[in-house]
């Protein structure tokens, strides 16, 4: 079954990174759906059944987006808390995404040495949240690729080799 990438980018036009990461996975159809949700709900006023369907169909999903201040973009936290409702995800009967895999994608403006360094926590360590969500709602949580320092101007040759390794992570 394909695997859905949900991106969640407030502004990929801007994005050297995660636009790179989206036109290389579009030469994956068979492997890959992409569900932009700023390009779906430019409200974001998400559709619940629609993005409920979207997960029961995919066994395999990653999310896609920038950090921001050490955190998912606003839109994503949104989703996570409308999307996963009582009863469908969570709690009594709640088990509709049970052992479905979980995988993030993200990249950061800072370079590696802000997100390892004694001050800071790490990238894995920031999703804390996010995959302890996931896991509560029976997911399995694994894979996680990163792309540091988007805001430094990164060659196209980092950012090349970068994408080559997302596929394969993914993939």
């Amino acid at each position: 079954m394909k695997k859905m990438v949900i991106v969640t980018h407030p502004n990929k036009a801007a994005s050297k990174i995660n636009k790179s990461w989206i036109n290389e996975l579009k030469k994956h159809p068979h492997d890959f759906t992409i569900h932009s949700l700023y390009d779906s709900y430019p409200s974001l006023n998400f559709d619940v059944d629609k993005e409920q369907s979207l997960l029961l169909a995919h066994d395999e999903i990653i999310f896609q987006f920038p950090f921001h201040w050490f955190s998912t973009p606003f839109a994503l936290k949104k989703y996570i808390d409308e999307v996963l409702t009582y009863g469908w995800a969570f709690g009594p009967n709640g088990d509709k995404i049970k052992g479905k895999k979980i995988h993030f994608a993200v990249s950061t403006g800072g370079k590696r040495e802000s997100y390892e360094g004694a001050s800071v926590l790490s990238v894995s360590e920031l999703l804390n949240d996010i995959t302890l969500s996931f896991q509560y709602c029976g997911c399995v949580t694994g894979k996680l690729h990163t792309f540091y320092g988007a805001m430094f101007d990164p060659s196209a040759q980092s950012i090349e080799e970068n994408t080559r390794a997302y596929i394969s992570t993914f993939k």
